[in-house]
């Protein structure tokens, strides 16, 4: 696996129809009863990313009713193509669509894998041909993401039919198909009788072997507690006990643990894993009790040595303990040492191409060897005769897969990956071996819980639209039981595309599917298999965006992290211009200035009687507008170079999210007002191992997610889950910020703050800010439990266009913030026309080139309060929604004070632009 931090693209996403169904399909022996709840979307269309959009188009179009095969070509033959269903398969599938043949029973089984926490998909059937076949895979459950905690917790089924799906139920399904077993399990394994008739049989191995052989004792999960090892005095009835298991038992008592243990003074490796007593200073005790332990608890002791190896090795086990002494030649015959995951700090004596020969294949993955140099370890390798090696990079040999092979020629297979292929591809990090994510949930959790915590594991999205317009909040989907349990390949054998089938030649008729086909041939008994990132490079952080579904090397992004840390610590903002004063641009002639504008409040209250309102762009001296004036624009109005203009170049290192970070973070490193913020099209690795650290430090790792422009918290979420982080790049693109999780609270509840602000020019930076803002609510009381995660109301506070608009006027709610929080507000506002300026002084820094004589424009900025009363900086907004600011009349408590009347916001606004006055407010 190469893991880069190159930009990705979003992974394909087919955007269908959904159709609303109640009936119940099966595949064959697979069949559920359970129905299907989703959602219904009226008068949608086909739309997605290309070529899947101009296909989608072809297929409108083409409308028809579908009589025969020739028009089902006609009207889904270009969205096929686009699919990537192979020609051949077409009759096929139109047969199987017509019929709604779920015929995947007939070829397909399900087994359970990874102890019952996965399924995966075999072939049952004797064999299947490269493109010879396609079967029609269902939708299981469609929503929003927002709906999906309510439909999980209120649809009759769904919670149960997702959670067995996701293999979440393992516990309440061997409750509820045993209820006495756990019973029966603690009676018999708390039976004193049991454990003795197991150390009678191995007594009777010892007399068989000889009074001086070594034993092994197996006793794991036997119920044992402290008073019942005390009675079985081990080590009176096993004298050259080499090897104890007592994994999982009931041993609390300290001391009794290590007043037995210690008894046993041959012993070379103990198992205590999963008792309540186990503490950090039992294993100093034991360990210095027992001078020859090799093993603790699964890890290797400093004391390890040819028997750790040996067994390890797999020369020494339960029926081979060992020799009670060093056993000269045992380790000779091992070609195979798997060392991963044993604390190993150091390689010992015993580790050497003299004790272990024909040593050819060694994993050491998972340990630090912080005790050994590289080049001590590189000379140590090099001794053996090695064809493959496990190991982790970065790591103990360094950060280079080339550079390990450069020292290592010999080898033949690095993490499983042929030296050959890393050579030609010239891969740094590679891993064949990731380990999957595994659905992970408390007892406690309800099913709904359970299954937030799992979905991001099989989720598939798209995104509808109508004639005019893209759906602006995706779809997300769970193909059904068959769909589901195709596991990961970077070599699939199966490829699925999403479908949509038009029987009627109409989108009212549309019915969205998955099509799954071979592009192999696969034998029976072998596991079928998809690509999840299909289409999918390195050049699109593939191997980053793999970590939502396997364990991926942790070190490498950690690495990333603290090199992109090392860069923004040696940034700095330079000391801003002196600002000379603006002059009005009004002619001493009394000529009127003359403003176009497609901006409905504009139009309604720009009052002034120094400007007049015209209807031809090209007369105008003001072109105030709420669209992009480029060049094309400009050409279509007839504007010169001379119009003035309410936007500046280069805006968009200001007003869109990715490119604002960007900005703050290349002129100043990150300052405390600005959350710790990351380019998912970019900076996915640097994210991974921020959150990483996170874990490991024990820091909250709850994150927010925006799209890069779009308003309104359009496509926004809140979450900890790192895999629901990777998998949301592929509604668009998208920032991650730090989510501010202790904010200062209004009566218990979120709030930000909408400041406005003027800018005349950003060469030198001339800026004013409005001496009136605006408080917004959330409407639910703040809290950080999970559940709150899917509620709107609760974590956002724009309820302009959702939710419980609840205005309150400004000087109410600093008064009352001011008497709740006993602080004074004009010591916080100073703090944010600090942060204001700021992040001006960081877009001219940072971009020179946006600065325009002919350029005069108002942005909104949005500011939140951490539980400090610090500021943070949360966007700022081309084209303010000015709506409150003109309808509510109000106090300014900041700036030189007074009632502000809404009907002159506008009136003040262009003032302050275009005539250089200052009323209403304060120069930054």
């Amino acid at each position: 696996m190469d893991l880069t931090s190159i930009p990705p693209d979003t992974a394909y996403s087919i955007l269908p129809a959904c159709r609303s169904l109640t009936a119940v399909r099966s595949h064959g022996s697979l069949r559920n009863v359970i129905p299907k709840p989703l959602p219904r979307f009226s008068d949608a269309k086909f739309t997605t990313n290309p070529p899947f959009a101009d296909a989608a188009a072809a297929a409108m179009s083409a409308s028809a009713v579908i009589r025969d095969f020739d028009d089902f070509v006609k009207v889904h033959g270009i969205l096929l193509a686009a699919s990537g269903v192979p020609l051949p398969l077409y009759r096929q599938l139109f047969r199987k669509l017509s019929s709604e043949t779920f015929d995947g029973g007939d070829f397909f089984s399900i087994e359970p894998c990874e102890g019952g926490r996965q399924r995966r998909l075999l072939l049952s059937a004797d064999f299947l041909g490269k493109e010879s076949n396609v079967f029609l895979v269902d939708h299981a459950w469609s929503f929003r993401l927002s709906d999906a905690l309510q439909q999980l917790r209120e649809v009759p089924g769904l919670a149960e039919r997702m959670a067995t799906l996701m293999c979440v139920d393992l516990d309440l399904k061997s409750n509820d198909e045993n209820p006495e077993s756990e019973t029966q399990e603690e009676e018999k394994s708390g039976s004193l009788d049991n454990v003795l008739e197991i150390l009678q049989k191995e007594m009777d191995k010892v007399k068989e072997r000889g009074v001086d052989a070594a034993t092994w004792l197996e006793l794991e999960e036997l119920g044992i507690d402290d008073e019942m090892l005390k009675s079985l005095e081990l080590s009176t009835k096993f004298p050259n006990l080499v090897a104890l298991n007592l994994w999982g038992n009931k041993l609390e008592d300290a001391e009794t643990i290590i007043q037995e243990v210690t008894k046993c003074r041959r012993l070379k490796a103990i198992w205590l894993n999963d008792n309540r007593a186990l503490r950090d200073w039992i294993s100093k005790s034991i360990l210095d009790g027992i001078p020859g332990l090799e093993i603790y608890n699964s890890c290797f002791t400093s004391n390890f040595g040819e028997w750790a190896l040996g067994f390890c090795g797999s020369i020494f086990g339960a029926d081979n303990p060992g020799c009670l002494s060093e056993c000269s030649g045992s380790l000779a015959s091992i070609t195979t040492l798997d060392l991963s995951n044993r604390c190993v700090r150091c390689l010992p004596k015993a580790f050497s191409p003299i004790m272990l020969p024909s040593l050819s294949h060694l994993n050491i993955r998972g340990n630090q060897l912080d005790q050994i140099s590289v080049d001590d370890l590189l000379q140590l390798l090099k001794s053996f005769t090695l064809q493959t090696l496990e190991i982790d990079i970065p790591g103990p040999l360094g950060n280079s897969a080339l550079q390990i092979l450069e020292y290592l020629p010999n080898l033949s297979f690095l993490n499983g990956v042929s030296a050959s292929v890393i050579t030609e591809t010239g891969k740094h990090v590679i891993d064949s071996a990731l380990q999957p994510r595994l659905p992970e949930w408390a007892p406690s959790e309800t099913l709904p819980e359970r299954v937030i915590g799992a979905m991001w594991l099989y989720l598939m999205t798209y995104r509808l639209a109508d004639e005019e317009t893209i759906d602006e909040t995706p779809v997300w989907y769970v193909m059904d039981e068959l769909g589901s349990a195709l596991r990961h390949s970077d070599d699939a054998n199966f490829r699925v595309a999403p479908f949509l089938f038009m029987p009627d030649g109409k989108l009212a008729s549309a019915v969205s599917f998955s099509v799954l086909w071979p592009i192999q041939d696969v034998h029976h008994g072998e596991e079928c298999t998809r690509d999840f990132l299909f289409g999918v490079g390195e050049d699109k952080q593939r191997s980053a965006r793999l970590t939502a579904w396997f364990h991926t090397p942790e070190n490498y992004f950690i690495q990333e992290f603290k090199k992109y840390q090392q860069q923004l610590a040696s940034r700095s903002l330079p000391a801003p211009k002196e600002a000379p004063i603006s002059r009005s641009i009004l002619q001493h002639d009394g000529h009127m200035l003359q403003v176009y504008t497609d901006i409905p409040h504009v139009e309604e209250f720009l009052t002034h009687p120094k400007f007049v309102l015209i209807t031809n762009p090209k007369d105008a001296d003001i072109i105030w507008t709420s669209m992009q004036v480029d060049p094309e624009v400009k050409k279509a109005l007839e504007l010169t170079d001379l119009h003035y203009t309410n936007q500046f170049p280069f805006e968009a290192c200001l007003v869109m999210k990715h490119h604002l970070a960007e900005t703050i973070l290349k002129a100043q490193g990150r300052p405390e007002w600005l959350q710790p913020t990351y380019n998912l099209e970019t900076q996915l690795s640097q994210l991974i191992g921020d959150y990483f650290v996170r874990k490991q430090d024990a820091l909250n790792n709850l994150w927010i997610l925006k799209p890069w422009n779009m308003a309104r918290t359009i496509d926004t979420t809140v979450t900890e889950d790192l895999s629901a982080i990777i998998r949301l790049m592929e509604t668009g693109p998208k920032i991650c910020q730090k989510y501010i999780e202790h904010p200062a609270l209004f009566k218990g509840r979120k709030f930000d703050l909408r400041y406005i602000v003027l800018v005349r020019s950003m060469d030198p930076v001339q800026i004013f800010l409005f001496d009136v803002f605006w408080v917004r609510l959330a409407n639910n009381p703040y809290t950080l439990e999970k559940s709150s995660l899917f509620e709107y109301e609760t974590h956002f506070t724009v309820m302009n266009y959702r939710g419980r608009l609840n205005h309150m006027n400004t000087p109410e709610f600093v008064r009352e913030f001011e008497e709740e929080h006993q602080v004074n507000w004009q010591t916080i506002h100073q703090g944010i026309q600090e942060m204001i300026r700021s992040v001006f002084d960081s877009a001219a820094a940072v971009h020179p080139e946006m600065h325009n004589s002919q350029s005069r424009a108002m942005y909104g900025v949005d500011v939140m309060l951490d539980h400090l009363f610090k500021p943070k900086l949360l966007e700022v907004t081309y084209c303010p929604d000015c709506g409150r600011a003109c309808k509510y009349d109000t106090e300014a408590i900041v700036g030189n004070g007074g009632v502000f009347r809404g009907r002159d916001f506008f009136n003040t606004v262009f003032e302050c632009l275009f005539l250089g006055e200052t009323a209403h407010v304060t120069p930054l």
